[in-house]
Formats: C-alpha cells, structure tokens, sequence
C-alpha cells in the first residue's frame, strides 16, 4: 500500500508499522510534527518527559518489562547531547533501542544547536543511522529497528528538520528479524567442555542476564548435574523458589554461598560475560575449570579466559550437555547433598539499633521485602544504598528487576520506574534511591509519575550526604562535611508534586508508612532518615 503523505508522518507511521504502540520523548523544532502525527494519525501513545535523557530511561525499562524495542525521540542539539549517560546506560545494558533524534537543517550549517550528532553519539557506544533523503524513511527507519535487535543496543535515527514537510510516498518496509534461538554447541571444545563438566565433583550453574529465557533447560541439567544453581545480577531471581538456588554470585554472595562458590571445582557460566563483581575480580575463579556459554562472541574473555568457550544459545547448550551426559550414563556429582540452603541464602541480620532521630537501614529492608506487594517490580538506582537492596529485597523474576548500573551512575531509577510502569501498568513499581541520586534525577521526574497515574513506590535512602564519598573521608579519618548535605524534606516535596509522602525516623512510624503505604491513590514516596555514619558499607 501506497500514499503520498508528508516526511513527519511517514515516519510515524513507520515506526508505528514496527509495533510501536508507546513513544518517550520531550518534542523540539525537529521532531513535534511528527510525534504529533504518532498520536493523533496511527493511534499511538506519547509519554512526555521533563528532561531528553530521561526519555531514553524510561524507554530503556520499558523495553526491559515489556520485552519490546523500545522507542524515543529528542530533537536536535542540546536535546542530544542531554542523553549521553542515558544512552551509554542503553549501550552497556545491551538494550535494543531506537532514539528518533532531530538534527538540525542540512541547508543551514551555522545553527546555533547545529553538532555533529554522529560524533557524539558514537562515543556513547551506540549505533547511529541517518535518515538520508526524503524518498528513504521507510528503509531507514526499518534498518533502525532491524540493527537495534540485532545488535541489542540502541541506535539513534538522524532526522534533519528540512526533511519534515517534504511529500514522499509511503510505502511499508520492514526487515524482519529471525529470533528463533541459533547457535548449537558442537565440535572439540563441546567435547572438552562436556569432559570438564562429567569430571567434576563439585559443579555450579552460573547464570547471567544472557540466560533469562533458559530458565527451565539450566535446572534440568543442574538437577541431573546435582549442582547448585547461582545467577549475576542481571539475572536475579531467575531461580527463584528452587530448592538448590543460591542467589546472586561473587561479592553479592552471603558469605556461606561465597565460601561454597570457592570451594565448587567447575562453574559452568550461561549467558556473563564475567566481570570483576561477579567474580570478585578474579578470585572465586582460581583453581577451578571454567565454562562459558554466550551467544555474544565479545562477551567471552573479555573478564577472564575460560577453559572452554562456546559461542552458542544457552539453552540449546543445556540441553546438548544433558543429552550427552545421559548418553555417556555420567553419575550425578552429589554435591547438592551436602547443602544447608538455608545457611547459603541467610545475609547477616541487622541489629536493629539506630541513633536518635534515625531509623535502621538493614532494618528497615527486611520489614520492607514482606511489606511491599508481591507482584512488584523492582528498580534501583545506583550508590552506596543498592547492595543490601539488591541482597534483601526480592522480585518475581528477572524481567521484573532493573538495575540502572551499567554505566555505574547515579540519578537513574525514577526514570526508568517510569518506563517499568508504563509497560506494566497494572502492577506495583518500587524504586530504590538514595537522597543525592533522588535530587539529581528523580524530583525532575517524579511530577511525571503522578500525571501519569502510576501506581509507584519510592523508597528514599536519605542519610543526607553522598554517602560513597562520605565513608571515604570517614576511613581516612578526615572531615566528611563537604559530602554532606542539607536536602530539602522529600516526604514534603512528593506532596508538592502532587503525590503522597511519608518521613520515617523510627520503627513505629516505618508501620505506619506501611499503613498509608496500602492505602495509597498514587505515586506514594517513603523517605527513611538514615544516619550517615551508621550505614551498611557497599559490597563491591
């Protein structure tokens, strides 16, 4: 089907002809016509930010829940160059996205937001395509979507604001994307691979964020194998419930779990690329055979050499392994059966004891992962709050958690609460913050919440400094002051905004947030008044 329509809507419609039904975006010169277009001609929904870069987070959550591309659109200059931590979060998160970006007037080089906008994205990790002519948006936009899938990172699509009122004729173009899993392990190092595994007497499955969809093929084979099972952070709580699960691997790792992790003498690794974190920077690894399973060729030696590397699907591998392991009548390892999961999954328990006028932090989580509602969806921002976070505080499933550290910054998590919402609307978003990650991204945005109606809980850390940096001077025995800050009451500030808050400073008040907590009709923030000299230290 043919039609002669302007450049603004053709891509519209295009983007919408990909199955986009939602677009995060903050409209300029170079890309309102055709948002406008988006809405009101192909039936599709625009969520409006506060800020460029946080269109990108919140479409990088949405693609997260939603299993979706994700799609938003900035226009030209200063928009851009707003989404640079956003769009590298993207980039290292390995989030398949496409950013509809404006560009200046090709006819006018001088313009006062005029930037090469290739350059700048390229240093964020991301892919760029340029809309070339007119006569070429559909293509265009279809090898966006195309390399954003394939690639699995998000590609920015350049749009020169001189295009937008040129006539074109429309014409429907899609690349389709075969996403049936690929790549079977085969050969001399499946064999190697399958001899280290058949030989050990203490194996674990370890699996990551490349593995969430071979849930069911990695507890076969651990079952069979009688291995413990572990995941990355990434993909947190893929176990869940298994009877052999020992939570998250490396520094996140009880320290039972972690003592176990160094004593197993194979881990065979699905779908990580095997940072520092995740293997103590190398330490659980010593002395032992090491097995990875990626589909990704550069996730494989980049952290450290294994034994055996296979580039293939995981869970095709998992099923391989087992078929092998039955066929050659292997026995079971055995190594399940001396396993005390309780002890291996139990983190140290808070004392309960605060100073006056604050409430205790690791206190407070565990009365939190019972209080808050089961079905939630868990984000977290980044700073020295998030690993008891991550340690104490439980999701349904790893699409179900967003952590927004792949580029370690702070600052990230309402955005993306946002994005975790929108794609999921008929369930509960709880964000984990800290006070100076609150301030610098998240009362921006948290106005943007309430007019969306979402149905989001934020959780404030607030000891009323930079806490990292704090604990640093603190160590060295030096004044902590110039990481200390007088933060305006953030309970008072949701209410401003238009939402509910609630001050915590003792246990008795942390009952009663929970109270109004259930009660809520919005976006409800609970701010835990910490002290700053009293909190957990990070675990990585």
């Amino acid at each position: 089907m043919t039609d002669t329509i302007h450049v603004y809507q053709s891509i519209a419609r295009a983007t919408q002809e990909h199955g986009t039904d939602t677009m995060f975006g903050l409209m300029g010169d170079a890309n309102l016509f055709m948002v406008d277009s988006f809405v009101r001609d192909w039936g599709g929904r625009f969520v409006p930010a506060a800020h460029e870069g946080s269109s990108i987070l919140m479409a990088i959550a949405y693609a997260h829940v939603s299993g979706k591309v994700g799609v938003a659109t900035v226009t030209h200059g200063p928009a851009l160059s707003n989404c640079m931590t956003a769009l590298t979060e993207a980039a290292r998160g390995h989030v398949p996205l496409v950013v509809l970006a404006g560009d200046t007037p090709a006819e006018n080089p001088r313009h006062l937001q005029s930037i090469d906008q290739r350059e700048l994205v390229k240093v964020t990790g991301a892919g760029f395509e340029q809309l070339r002519t007119p006569a070429t948006v559909c293509m265009d936009i279809a090898r966006a979507f195309y390399r954003a899938q394939v690639e699995r990172r998000p590609i920015v699509l350049n749009m020169p604001a001189d295009f937008m009122w040129e006539e074109v004729t429309h014409q429907k173009q899609i690349l389709d994307v075969f996403s049936a899993p690929g790549g079977v392990a085969e050969g001399d190092i499946l064999d190697k691979a399958i001899g280290m595994i058949a030989s050990a007497r203490r194996p674990l499955i370890l699996a990551g964020g490349g593995a969430v969809t071979a849930r069911e093929q990695l507890i076969k084979l651990a079952d069979r194998l009688e291995a413990p099972l572990a995941t990355t952070l990434k993909a947190k709580d893929l176990f869940k419930g298994h009877p052999y699960n020992i939570d998250i691997f490396g520094t996140l790792s009880t320290p039972a779990a972690y003592e176990l992790i160094a004593q197993s003498d194979c881990i065979v690794c699905f779908g990580t690329a095997l940072h520092d974190f995740t293997t103590d920077r190398g330490k659980l690894m010593k002395d032992k055979r090491i097995v990875q399973i990626d589909v990704e060729p550069t996730a494989i030696g980049g952290g450290l050499h294994p034994d055996a590397a296979l580039v293939a699907d995981a869970g095709l591998t998992a099923e391989t392994i087992l078929y092998w392991l039955n066929e050659a009548e292997i026995p079971a390892s055995g190594f399940t059966r001396e396993l005390d999961i309780e002890i291996l999954t139990a983190h140290p328990a808070g004392d309960n004891k605060s100073g006056e006028g604050y409430i205790n932090y690791v206190h407070s989580l565990e009365r939190l992962e019972t209080a808050l509602p089961d079905d939630r969806i868990v984000v977290t921002d980044g700073g020295r709050f998030m690993t008891e976070v991550w340690c104490r505080i439980s999701a349904p499933n790893p699409q179900s958690f967003v952590g927004t550290v792949n580029f370690g910054a702070i600052g990230l998590g309402l955005q993306e609460a946002i994005g975790a919402g929108v794609a999921a609307p008929d369930r509960p978003v709880v964000l984990f913050s800290g006070d100076g990650g609150f301030m610098m991204g998240g009362i921006n945005e948290f106005n943007t919440a309430v007019r969306l109606g979402l149905d989001l809980i934020v959780i404030i850390a607030n000891d009323s400094a930079y806490g990292a940096e704090h604990i640093q001077f603190i160590d060295r025995k030096m004044d902590p002051s110039l990481t200390e800050f007088h933060w305006p009451s953030f309970a008072q500030t949701a209410i401003a905004l238009g939402g509910e808050g609630v001050e915590v400073r003792s246990d008795d008040e942390l009952e009663s947030a929970f109270k109004a907590m259930n009660n809520r009709k919005g976006p409800f923030l609970i701010e835990l008044r910490l002290d700053p000299h009293d909190v957990p230290r990070m675990r990585i």
